[in-house]
């Protein structure tokens, strides 16, 4: 076998190897049953409760909706995105049903939607928080030192995706036209 040919398996070896991503992507999409799960028993619990709840506790509990449905929304931005970006095209037969963003997102775009989720998700932890605690002791220090943390997770998610935001803009203004 000559160099030529060694590098051409190689790289067909190379190329190959994105299927190695496919089970990952699979249990991905398994994770959606297991959030499905949980946002039906979250239903069930809230509705046995529906007529006990005050305004605040319900609006916990809609925001604990908002947040499983938030999470998987981020499950399926990583998975159709990293699927197409990584592994193949999904041919999935009918175009009517497929995402406007499906094919068209980049590594660029997947990142900012992820990071915007992320703060997104963090912000809702936060608003539950900030509501609890409105019924809490709030003179708690624990409480305290606990808010301080998800405060200052929540600021690092934005300041990163603003970070983020801010280098593909300067690498796309970097790239000749």
């Amino acid at each position: 076998m000559d160099r030529r040919s060694l590098e051409r398996t190689l790289e067909r070896g190379i190329f190959a190897s994105r299927w190695l991503m496919a089970p990952l992507y699979a249990g991905l999409a398994l994770s959606l049953l297991l959030l499905v799960v949980v946002f039906l028993r979250e239903i069930v619990r809230f509705a046995g409760q529906a007529l006990t709840l005050d305004d605040e506790d319900a609006v916990v509990a809609i925001l604990s909706l908002i947040d499983i449905t938030l999470t998987a929304n981020l499950v399926l931005i990583v998975l159709f995105a990293g699927y197409e970006s990584f592994v193949s095209r999904l041919e999935v037969g009918e175009e009517d049903d497929r995402p406007a963003w499906m094919g068209t997102i980049d590594y660029a775009g997947l990142k900012i939607k992820l990071i915007g989720a992320m703060v997104a998700i963090s912000g809702i932890h936060l608003l539950k928080w900030f509501l609890w605690i409105g019924n809490a002791d709030s003179a708690d220090e624990f409480q305290n030192k606990q808010v301080a943390w998800l405060v200052g997770i929540h600021l690092t998610f934005v300041v990163g995706g603003v970070l983020l935001s801010v280098m593909d803009w300067l690498y796309a203004r970097s790239k000749p036209h």
